[in-house]
C-alpha cells in the first residue's frame, strides 16, 4: 500500500481543517516547502497536496507554492482543490505536477471530465468526498443525495489514475479510518481507491492494507506526532 503525506495548503501557510470546516483551522507551519522536504527526509515516495483556497472558491492562490514544493523535491506530487479548468490542469501538468486530483467540476460537469480524462489520461484522479456516503462537493460545504459509490461507478470507465475517496466525518478528527466504506469502494470499482480521513495511529495503517486499499492519505496524524512516516511505510510494505 502507498503512503501519501498530506500538505494542505491555505493562504500559502501549511494547515489542517477538522472535517473540511474553514473555521476550525490549525496552522502547521508557514513554509510548506520545507515541510515537504522533511516529508522526503522522513522516507516519502510522493506527495498528497491540496490547495484549500481553491477548493473553497476556485482561486489558485496556493499555485506558486505548489510550483516551488514539485520543484523541491522531485518527487510524484498529487494536487487537488480548484481544479476545475482546462487550463489550470495544463499549468498544474506544466509545472510537473504528476497527477491531479477533480472533485466538485468533475460532479457537477461530468461531461466536461469525460473529455479531460481522454485528453490527459492517467493524469486526473476523480475526488469523491462523503458525507454518511452521500456526495460532498465545493470544498465539503454541499452534500448532494447522490451515493458515492454509485458515483464512482459512473466514471470508472474512464482512463483517470485513481479515485480519492474521503470520508468527511472522520478526516483530521484522529477517530481512525472507516475502514468498511473505503472497503465497500475499493470493492465496487476496476480503478485504484485512495482511501483518506481518519487515520489516528499505526493501526490503522494495517486494517486498511488488510482491507485491501492500494493507497492512503495520511495527514493530521503525521502532524500530531500520533504516528511517524517511516513507520507507517514500513507497515504500508
Amino acid at each position: 500500500m502507498k503512503i501519501w503525506p498530506a500538505i494542505d495548503l491555505r493562504g500559502g501557510n501549511c494547515v489542517r481543517l477538522q472535517q473540511g470546516d474553514y473555521d476550525r483551522e490549525t496552522v502547521f507551519g508557514e513554509d510548506p516547502v520545507k515541510m515537504a522536504e522533511h516529508w522526503v527526509s522522513q522516507g516519502a515516495q510522493c506527495m498528497h497536496l491540496v490547495d484549500l483556497d481553491g477548493a473553497r472558491d476556485g482561486n489558485s492562490v496556493n499555485a506558486n507554492v505548489i510550483a516551488e514544493i514539485v520543484k523541491a523535491i522531485s518527487l510524484p506530487c498529487q494536487v487537488g482543490g480548484g481544479i476545475r479548468s482546462e487550463e489550470r490542469i495544463q499549468s498544474m501538468l506544466d509545472v510537473g505536477v504528476a497527477r491531479l486530483v477533480v472533485g466538485t467540476k468533475a460532479l457537477k460537469d461530468p461531461d466536461w471530465f469525460s473529455t479531460m480524462a481522454e485528453k490527459f489520461p492517467g493524469k486526473l484522479v476523480l475526488g469523491l468526498d462523503a458525507r454518511d456516503g452521500q456526495v460532498a462537493t465545493d470544498g465539503w460545504l454541499e452534500t448532494s443525495d447522490v451515493d458515492a459509490t454509485d458515483m464512482a461507478k459512473r466514471f470508472e470507465q474512464l482512463p483517470i489514475a485513481a479515485i480519492v475517496y474521503t470520508d468527511i466525518a472522520r478526516d483530521g478528527m484522529m477517530v481512525g479510518p472507516n475502514v468498511d466504506a473505503m472497503k465497500k469502494m475499493n470493492d465496487a470499482v476496476n480503478v485504484e481507491v485512495v482511501a483518506s480521513g481518519g487515520v489516528s495511529k499505526a493501526a490503522d495503517i494495517t486494517d486498511l492494507k488488510n482491507a485491501g486499499m492500494p493507497a492512503c492519505i495520511v495527514g493530521r496524524a503525521l502532524y500530531d506526532k500520533a504516528v511517524t512516516l517511516p513507520e507507517i511505510i514500513e507497515l504500508a510494505r
